[in-house]
């Protein structure tokens, strides 16, 4: 798992925030993924103000948009 979290995000301090919330909300989905998934997440500048509950739901709709996954944690 990777992420991106470019400047466009914010200053360092808000980078690293939604760094750790993203991989916050990853670690709990990982179990869903099929073994020997590989994957990066790249934030966006609205992630900056989003809540880790928003960031969640963005990261189900992604991942069942690719088809890794059925359901929310």
């Amino acid at each position: 798992m990777g992420f991106v979290v470019s400047k466009a995000v914010g200053n360092s301090v808000v980078r690293h925030r939604v760094s750790r919330r993203l991989r916050h909300q990853m670690a709990e989905r990982l179990g869903q993924l099929p073994a020997g998934t590989a994957m990066v997440v790249r934030a966006l500048a609205p992630a900056a103000t989003a809540t880790s509950a928003e960031l969640g739901r963005d990261l189900d709709a992604a991942l069942r948009r690719l088809g890794l996954t059925g359901g929310a944690s």
